[in-house]
């Protein structure tokens, strides 16, 4: 159960730092900013593992930084991913009265 509130913290966490670092305004609920979150530090644990193999094998709490900014840096890139694959981020609302 703690790990499950951990990966939540942390999802919200990332998630809310990726879209403060992406411009413009992104249309995400509570829920879709821990998904974000999550889903980015798993893409970027999944690069800095490419990068630098050895941080993996010996965790240690005082060199935990490069791992929150690589989660970061993963939120960012798939957050540009989604606003790219819907169609950014448009608030332009269709109403039949208008002209």
């Amino acid at each position: 159960m703690l790990s499950l509130l951990s990966w939540i913290v942390t999802g919200l966490v990332v998630g809310l730092i990726a879209r403060a670092l992406v411009p413009g305004k992104q249309n995400l609920g509570m829920l879709m900013t821990i998904a974000l979150g999550v889903v980015g530090a798993c893409v970027g644990g999944l690069i800095s593992s490419a990068i630098w193999p050895t941080w993996t094998d010996t965790p240690d709490v005082n060199r935990m930084w490069p791992g929150w900014l690589m989660s970061v840096a993963g939120g960012v890139l798939v957050l540009w991913g989604y606003v790219a694959a819907t169609g950014g981020n448009r608030d332009v609302t269709y109403s039949p009265n208008s002209r």
